[in-house]
């Protein structure tokens, strides 16, 4: 049997394919692998929670000195932050949430007190025959003070459960991932400060009409700076104000490799922070 079947793929004419060569290493925290064939590099991670059931997600590191789209090396996404379940529900909750508490209502109404005039007693209380009223501003009143009316500087902040927030981040990380909306550079290095350069690399790659930046640090690159700066629909944000109505808002997020390492390291270190959580106690009552 083993004879004839490899007669028959003798036959097919299979032309031999080229030999791949494999290699293991171990490292602490990052390592690359490089292959010398291609002279692509392979960032693998020791994560400090590794995951349990999936496994990790590669994305392409691409480059921003050429606008031709060049493939750096890959690098490893740990699937919690970047491959969870997209929950719509608590995707809306945070944009609510985020729409909120920076909403201030300066709708303002006058109370009775407020309003002009009514000092004295349109008439006297007995004798008339007609109703009782000491202001001719009561809210009963036309041309008087509203009751219960808007009144103005009135916040509507509250503030949403740390979990509410984490699932928000990580199912908008994981949606843009999904989408082919998440893109991973190696740092925000231009060779040029003209916005011409930039608007030309978004269009080659077609990474839609608002880009939204991300690095690690506060300081950008000069030339990214003055290349954005004339440009509404490309922003530049630090990591630690990531969020998910700026994720949103704009179609591609743009995020550096220390970036994304930086987000991977936080929000792993929240979900599986036991700070503050108390042992479940079954009440005897």
């Amino acid at each position: 049997m083993s004879s004839a079947l490899i007669n028959a793929i003798k036959r097919l004419n299979i032309s031999v394919l080229p030999q791949i060569r494999f290699c293991s290493i171990t490292a602490n925290s990052s390592s690359a692998i490089n292959v010398i064939n291609n002279e692509v590099s392979v960032t693998k991670k020791e994560w400090k929670f590794p995951p349990s059931y999936t496994k990790p997600r590669e994305v392409w590191i691409e480059n921003l000195d050429t606008i031709e789209e060049k493939k750096v090396g890959l690098f490893e996404l740990h699937p919690l932050v970047y491959a969870a379940a997209p929950r719509i529900d608590i995707i809306h909750k945070n944009v609510i949430w985020q729409r909120k508490y920076r909403w201030v209502s300066w709708a303002h109404t006058k109370t009775r007190a407020e309003v002009r005039g009514g000092g004295k007693k349109p008439w006297p209380q007995k004798g008339l025959g007609r109703a009782r009223h000491g202001s001719i501003r009561s809210p009963l009143w036309r041309g008087g003070g509203i009751a219960h009316g808007p009144r103005s500087g009135k916040t509507h902040f509250y503030m949403l459960d740390i979990y509410s927030r984490l699932h928000g981040l990580t199912s908008t990380l994981s949606a843009k991932f999904a989408q082919d909306d998440l893109h991973v550079v190696r740092d925000l290095e231009l060779p040029t400060d003209e916005s011409e350069y930039l608007i030309e690399l978004i269009e080659k790659r077609n990474w839609g009409p608002s880009v939204l930046l991300v690095d690690d640090t506060d300081y950008a690159p000069r030339n990214i700076t003055v290349a954005t700066d004339s440009l509404q629909y490309v922003n530049i944000m630090p990591v630690y104000g990531l969020n998910v109505y700026s994720m949103l808002k704009h179609d591609t997020l743009v995020l550096t490799q220390a970036a994304a390492e930086k987000i991977e390291e936080r929000i792993l270190h929240h979900l599986n922070s036991t700070k503050g959580v108390s042992k479940f106690k079954l009440s005897q009552v």
